[in-house]
């Protein structure tokens, strides 16, 4: 593997994955959705004003690729999250989910993306795609003891589950294996560049790059098509209540559809 495309690199996960392989020697190119970061890493070729929730942000990135080689690595790991209630539901705010989800990427931007980057033959045969996603996208993890709400959330990340999947179909005669990924869930990083604590099992993004990382090196197209959480089910709520305790569960896991 040579060269690597991670869309949502400025922050977070993205931001951590893109140094790390980086680091490692590895082609790494990165987009920002306005400008190029001030402090930008060694080693990271930034393409900037790209949007996932754009159609033509496949296209940009086909205009601004200057190599004569393929990606080998796409990853997807950008995108806008909201909370909401039954009782407080915002139509905006599930329409911009449905179209570009913080944790779960979006629902419609890789489907486009990944069409001009076929197009563009950036993405060929032994190519992989991954989509960051989220256990929550689930419906078999959905459970009682969770309670319901964040319906928009929720929704968006069940929708890139399917995406991901018709996509699997669609690649493999293409000799390119999609597989949709659940990290855990992120310690936010405040202004001052610190990262509170949240949740015991939250982590910061350096360490779920890292998990992510491991994975992709088992991923093949015998994975293609499914839902994994690279870092197991520690911070899945539900996963004893559907799958069993956690600790007897494996790690990488697995998840249900």
């Amino acid at each position: 593997m040579r060269n690597v495309l991670i869309i949502g690199a400025t922050r977070g996960l993205g931001q951590s994955l893109a140094n790390q392989y980086a680091k490692a020697g590895l082609t790494v190119y990165a987009t920002a959705r306005y400008s190029v970061p001030q402090q930008s890493s060694n080693g990271v070729h930034w393409i900037p004003n790209i949007d996932i929730t754009s159609e033509g942000a496949g296209r940009r990135i086909s205009a601004s690729w200057m190599e004569e080689t393929k990606i080998d690595l796409l990853v997807v790991c950008a995108g806008y999250f909201a909370k909401e209630t039954l009782d407080h539901l915002d139509y905006d705010k599930e329409v911009t989910m449905y179209k570009a989800s913080r944790v779960p990427t979006c629902a419609i931007g890789p489907t486009f993306l990944i069409h001009h980057l076929l197009r563009a033959n950036i993405l060929q045969k032994n190519s992989r795609v991954v989509l960051v996603g989220g256990e929550s996208g689930s419906i078999a993890l959905r459970h009682e003891s969770a309670g319901g709400g964040n319906y928009g959330g929720h929704g968006a990340k069940a929708a890139l589950n399917m995406v991901g999947k018709l996509l699997s179909i669609d690649l493999k005669p293409r000799g390119i294996p999609v597989a949709i990924v659940h990290t855990g869930y992120l310690r936010k990083q405040n202004r001052d560049g610190f990262f509170e604590t949240g949740d015991k099992n939250a982590v910061k993004p350096d360490e779920a790059a890292e998990a992510l990382r491991a994975w992709i090196e088992t991923f093949d197209m015998d994975k293609s098509g499914q839902l994994w959480a690279v870092r197991g089910a520690a911070d899945i709520e539900t996963a004893t209540a559907v799958l069993g305790p956690a600790d007897n569960l494996p790690t990488p896991l697995l998840l249900p559809w």
